[in-house]
């Protein structure tokens, strides 16, 4: 056998070898990766002029005692924990204690009320997390609270004719 033929032999074998390795491989080839995304815990309030707490028409010489209630929505994620807390916008106190002011200018009168949870006589509702806030926990729709406002004293106890009002910030902690 001569070089030429040895060669052309031993490139036809190699040539032949390749292709069956090349064939040996398994199909598909494959691979992974994945999909991600982080949920975070997350909250929200509703409130506004549906919610607002109207306390009527009285006599000055009867606004003690009257009391009124509406609703407040928290719509938070499954499973968070959460505090809701109420804070007068007159009235620095966190233990629940508004004061509405009259609209008239120079009306210095002033109504107090206290807000309550639960019934008008019921748990102090203020903006202390963990001593007078409600606790709830999501479920990731909205879920009413009950909010009451009962006027307490009145100073000076007859006070000047006008409409007397207050706001109230609903705090949602999570």
């Amino acid at each position: 056998m001569n070089l030429k033929s040895t060669l052309l032999a031993t490139a036809v074998c190699a040539s032949a070898g390749l292709a069956l390795s090349a064939g040996a491989a398994t199909s598909p080839a494959t691979a992974t990766f994945q999909v991600l995304m982080t949920i975070q815990k997350s909250c929200s309030v509703t409130a506004g002029a549906a919610s607002n707490i109207n306390l009527g028409t009285v006599d000055a010489g009867a606004a003690v005692g009257t009391n009124g209630s509406s609703s407040i929505n928290v719509t938070c994620s499954k499973t968070t924990p959460y505090k809701i807390g109420l804070q007068s916008t007159n009235n620095a106190s966190t233990a629940g204690l508004g004061t509405m002011k009259g609209a008239i200018v120079g009306n210095t009168d002033t109504l107090t009320y206290q807000l309550n949870s639960n019934t008008q006589t019921g748990p102090v509702w203020g903006n202390v997390q963990g001593t007078n806030t409600v606790n709830g926990t999501g479920n990731g729709a909205a879920q009413p609270y009950t909010v009451w406002a009962t006027v307490t004293a009145a100073a000076p106890t007859l006070v000047t004719p006008d409409s007397y009002s207050d706001t109230v910030t609903v705090n949602v902690y999570f």
